[in-house]
């Protein structure tokens, strides 16, 4: 399914113009328009879904499948010391556009990104109630 009013619905159907490393009947891989470094793509699927919560599960293990055949051609060609992938769901997760897609950014040395969290410090105890709250 395709959301008419979706931007990136739009990008991976081809209707509009991106800077394409890689596409596929179900993904369309692009650079970014706002890249975090240098070579920073994003992997869309082809058919709309809003968020994580939403993808099919097929798709969702296609979609790691493709990211580790472009990692690997990306720490070939662009010779980038490491890589990020990261997923946002959710405005509160820093989600800008509500269709499901993966930053792939590969990580030199000295780039300058701060991409992380501040570790928290939970106690033994917390974390059991976290367990409990999420397996019951």
């Amino acid at each position: 399914m395709r959301k008419d009013d979706c931007i990136f619905c739009k990008i991976a159907n081809g209707e509009i113009p991106s800077k394409t490393l890689y596409e596929d009947e179900r993904f369309r891989v692009i650079l970014d328009l706002g890249p975090a470094a240098r070579g920073h793509a994003l992997v869309i699927p082809r058919e709309h879904a809003s968020d994580l919560y939403e993808l099919p599960e097929e798709t969702a293990s296609q979609v790691l499948v493709l990211a580790k055949k472009i990692a690997v051609r990306m720490a070939d060609k662009l010779h980038c010391d490491g890589l990020n992938l990261i997923q946002n769901n959710g405005e509160a997760a820093g989600q800008t556009v509500p269709h499901f897609h993966l930053h792939m950014i590969p990580r030199y040395l000295k780039d300058g990104q701060k991409i992380g969290w501040v570790p928290g410090k939970p106690t033994q105890e917390e974390l059991e109630a976290v367990r409990k709250q999420i397996t019951e």
